[in-house]
């Protein structure tokens, strides 16, 4: 079972989330950190416990303000033993375009920055383990194209389930779904993000099926602990 923190970024600072207002979001502050570079805060997770994967949210490029192009290779000269997941508002057709990723670092696909039929062909060309695709939902609904949602076939070996609506909510995470996701999924690794509060919730993911979950909340708020983070890696 793999907890992933997360990083969100706005105008180049850490930002708390708040239910995916993000409009309302704020500077971040934590004990794990002095102030709100998001390297500090990088580097604070690190000394918390040795993460395998670190997701950055930058939230620039998923609004369109233009990405923070310099974070991923800062992050990785940082902390070069962890991979990134890093969603920037690519769309499929870029990705593609891009050819192979840097070696750790794989883009997050959030279907909310998806559109048009262009789009949903790129995805489907791509191979499986090129990228992670995030199926995002806001207030109960599905935001992106409906295909890519209806089309598991077409999904690649590692997708988030984003409900933006419990994120830094401290409303628990919609288990529901996230069963409902997994016994579509093939085997495919599913990440729950969104309501994580504790150990518990993490205990309850893995129960639903999932592999892991996308965390920041309850690591700022110490309410998951090293010796936590652990036992949950053994799970």
């Amino acid at each position: 079972m793999d907890v992933i923190p997360v990083i969100d970024v706005r105008h180049g600072v850490a930002v708390a989330a708040a239910r995916g207002q993000r409009d309302a979001y704020r500077p971040l502050a934590t004990p794990l950190a002095e102030g709100c570079d998001p390297i500090a805060v990088a580097r604070g997770y690190w000394e918390l416990f040795t993460f395998p994967i670190l997701y950055v949210a930058d939230l620039d490029g998923i609004e369109g303000r233009g990405r923070n192009a310099a974070l991923p290779a800062a992050i990785s000269a940082a902390l070069p033993a962890v991979a990134l997941w890093i969603d920037s508002g690519m769309r499929p057709s870029a990705v593609a375009a891009e050819g192979a990723a840097s070696e750790g670092l794989r883009h997050v696909l959030g279907t909310e920055s998806m559109a048009g039929s262009g789009e949903v062909e790129a995805l489907r060309r791509l191979s499986r383990d090129r990228y992670v695709l995030s199926l995002d939902f806001k207030g109960g609904q599905f935001v992106g194209p409906p295909e890519v949602l209806e089309e598991p076939r077409y999904w690649p070996d590692a997708l988030i389930v984003m409900t933006l609506a419990r994120v830094g909510s401290g409303e628990g995470p919609d288990l529901a779904r996230i069963a409902g996701i997994v016994a579509r999924a093939d085997g495919r690794r599913i990440y729950a993000a969104g309501g994580v509060r504790h150990r518990r919730d993490i205990e309850a993911l893995h129960a639903a099926g999932a592999a892991g979950a996308l965390v920041a909340t309850a690591l700022h708020a110490g309410k998951l602990k090293a010796g936590d983070l652990r036992e949950i890696a053994g799970l």
